[in-house]
């Protein structure tokens, strides 16, 4: 045990990380293949509304010209009741960490909390940065605690929804770990697709907070949209720290189609849309949380609420090899740090696509000597 901010706090919650034990670059993409009902990926599968498809194919009209990102800012910007000097346009959210990484060379101590989405470590790492692990724990519902992050830490990453925990950590803990003389990143690429009756916007998001030194928050268009191909994500936050992020983007990154793509998304009617499937999706998770906690042996921690759920089970690497026989693909969860062998990840798909896998699911399990 050691302390910090007066309190006790076990070693094994803070730690620098070892080199590469785990696999960063694995991402659910290379678990899908041909003729298998994907529950390994994130992103919504329902077809494209006209008021998106449509300016994207009118953008195609206009290729011959550069990228002109101009009204797709400043459409962000309106959405988040901020200036356009606070919004920068992304080749996807990745990029928006690879930016991170490579503009604040400068960090002497980056903190990622773990377990989440690896891109952001394996970003850092990438530009030189030696990372600080705070690996979150399935006894306390892998709920987000700022002092377990280092007071002279000038550089954080969480995730709010955290991937693939699923865990909306409350705004007021994640606002805790803001303060001058630090870079703290937060990840809502799934932030779209959290729904809390009675809340009219996205619960515990921070995208229109401006008075919280430092805060940075990272957007993705891919979940919801069906955009994963596209590559279209923003970072929001102080104009100045932006234009240091923005020196270190390739010209003209975000594609003319791309651009509309964030314009359409921006609209009031997109917005609106997005609370309604936000909701449709809330009781897809019930149903399959519910279906998940009978089958025997299978743990669901927490309160699940993304478009995603982790489940913890003797011998998951074996489990997921017999689904992937059978027709789903799942995601690893062993590439995740803070979580191992015993993980897997599972999309929220439709009612029926998920009483078809919790069945194939228990077969397995039950066959299992």
């Amino acid at each position: 045990m050691f302390t910090r901010n007066g309190r006790s706090v076990a070693w094994s919650a803070v730690r620098h990380a070892e080199p590469m034990s785990f696999d960063l670059d694995h991402h659910g993409d290379a678990e899908v293949g041909a003729g298998l009902i994907d529950l390994a990926v994130n992103v919504r599968h329902q077809a494209m509304p006209a008021w998106l498809a449509g300016p994207i194919a009118e953008s195609l009209g206009a290729l011959s010209a550069y990228p002109d990102d101009r009204a797709a800012t400043a459409a962000v910007a309106a959405r988040h009741r901020r200036d356009p000097g606070e919004v920068l346009l992304t080749a996807g959210a990745a990029q928006g960490f690879v930016l991170l990484a490579q503009a604040l060379r400068g960090a002497r101590r980056p903190v990622v909390v773990h377990p989440q989405f690896t891109e952001p470590e394996a970003a850092l790492r990438n530009a030189g940065h030696r990372v600080e692990r705070v690996v979150l724990r399935e006894p306390d519902g892998f709920r987000l605690d700022p002092g377990l992050v280092p007071d002279d830490s000038d550089l954080v990453f969480v995730g709010n929804p955290t991937n693939p925990t699923s865990v909306l950590h409350p705004a007021a803990d994640v606002a805790k770990l803001a303060r001058p003389g630090r870079v703290l990143v937060v990840d809502e690429a799934f932030a779209d697709t959290t729904f809390r009756p009675g809340v009219p916007g996205e619960p515990e998001s921070l995208a229109e907070r401006r008075d919280l030194p430092g805060l940075v928050v990272l957007r993705s268009l891919t979940k919801t949209w069906g955009l994963a191909g596209l590559r279209i994500g923003y970072l929001l936050g102080p104009a100045d720290l932006l234009r240091r992020l923005a020196a270190a983007q390739p010209l003209w990154a975000v594609s003319t189609p791309a651009l509309a793509a964030a314009a359409a998304c921006a609209s009031p009617v997109a917005v609106a849309t997005e609370r309604e499937i936000a909701a449709a999706l809330a009781a897809e998770r019930a149903h399959l949380v519910e279906r998940l906690r009978r089958v025997p042996s299978v743990t669901v921690p927490g309160d699940p609420a993304s478009a995603f759920v982790p489940v913890r089970l003797p011998a998951a690497d074996q489990v997921r090899a017999e689904l992937r026989r059978r027709g789903y693909a799942v995601r690893r969860g062993d590439t995740f740090p803070g979580l191992g062998l015993d993980w897997l990840r599972i999309a929220v798909r439709d009612t029926a696509t998920t009483d078809g896998f919790v069945q194939t699911l228990t077969d397995v399990i039950e066959e299992r000597p």
